[in-house]
């Protein structure tokens, strides 16, 4: 069986992050999100792992994933020339699946249960697909899936008045039939092709399509609010762990994440959930937490942190609160004076006060 990675798209609703590399390269709990949806199909026992890549930033995937052995899986790269679709970006693979049921996964969903279970299902059942769902707040916002005594009846993408709770996740399970029905397919109104459409043809073909529905933590990460989010419920499954050095007068409150060669100095406090990277320096009177990651060589000093990811290399000096943000890697923020701020940072970005 054969696993697939989309890694494309242009993540408009997460600029300026996105200005300088693609979405999924965005770090939750100091890690990459699509590095998750990676680990989740290897652990499922796929090894031979296609990612689309298209859009700002190819180069860093290729970069950071190399061909995969460092993951124990082997990577194949495949290039989606235009946003088209999550549909034609499945077509895109026809030759690496080789006539194999596959699975693919968008790299921007975050889930915390395993997905073995539903891989095994899918390889001893005769099911066309089997597609993963998961009860939502705000149905509007996905495709949602009719369900009607045990069976998928039809497909809706983001309805106005959604007929149910269960969303279409972006993790299918799928046999080659599906380059067929995509074959087939009309782009939808944003000139797209739509996997959502290609799942409810395959509906109407021949009723094969089954359902799992994932009980555990699922995130589609499409905005800052739904990334800060997913942060804090990965650092809260995470193990504690203190590889780096304190002074007195810290206060460690619960689940806490030190890397190595990070010092944190007197008069701080650090609130779980929080993690902290290799080589960094929390300074005197700094209040981290809940709900934070900072990422490895960062600088932060007299500074208030809450609800918020903090990529690499940064340096904060600020007597500013800084709450609900996301601030990429290099970035610069000084001041001095005492306030309450939400940040959304590109790369590179250099603030004062």
């Amino acid at each position: 069986m054969k696993g697939i990675i989309l890694h494309g798209g242009h993540g408009t609703r997460l600029r300026p992050l996105t200005h300088t590399g693609p979405k999924q390269l965005l770090p939750i709990a100091n890690k990459p999100m699509s590095e998750y949806c990676l680990e989740s199909i290897r652990d499922a026992g796929i090894d031979e792992i296609a990612i689309i890549i298209g859009g700002v930033g190819s180069n860093k995937v290729r970069e950071y994933y190399g061909d995969g052995k460092e993951f124990g899986v082997n990577i194949t790269y495949i290039k989606q020339e235009e946003p088209k679709g999550i549909a034609h970006a499945i077509r895109l693979c026809k030759k690496f699946v080789n006539d194999e049921k596959f699975l693919v996964f968008l790299g921007d969903n975050i889930i915390q249960k395993s997905i073995k279970d539903f891989v095994e299902n899918f390889k001893n059942s005769d099911y066309d697909s089997t597609v993963l769902l998961c009860e939502v707040d705000n149905p509007s916002r996905f495709g949602i899936a009719d369900v009607k005594n045990g069976k998928i009846i039809k497909i809706t993408e983001k309805p106005k008045n959604p007929i149910s709770n269960l969303a279409v996740t972006g993790i299918y399970l799928l046999t080659p039939l599906i380059f067929k029905i995509i074959d087939n397919l009309k782009p939808s109104w944003r000139n797209e092709l739509e996997i959502t459409d290609a799942l409810d043809d395959l509906l109407k073909q021949n009723q094969n399509v089954s359902y799992e529905r994932i009980t555990d933590y699922w995130k589609d990460t499409g905005t800052p609010d739904d990334i800060i989010h997913a942060n804090g419920e990965i650092i809260k499954k995470m193990e504690k762990k203190f590889e780096g050095k304190k002074e007195r007068d810290v206060v460690l409150d619960g689940k806490i994440i030190v890397g190595k060669n990070s010092d944190i100095e007197s008069n701080v406090k650090i609130i779980e959930p929080v993690i902290i990277g290799s080589n960094c320096k929390i300074l005197e009177n700094s209040i981290i937490g809940p709900n934070v990651s900072i990422g490895n060589d960062s600088i932060i000093s007299v500074s208030s942190i809450k609800n918020s990811i903090i990529m690499e290399k940064c340096r904060i000096n600020s007597f500013t609160k800084i709450k609900n943000s996301i601030i990429a890697n290099n970035s610069d923020i000084k001041d001095e004076e005492g306030d309450e701020k939400i940040f959304l940072l590109g790369e590179g970005s250099k603030i004062s006060l």
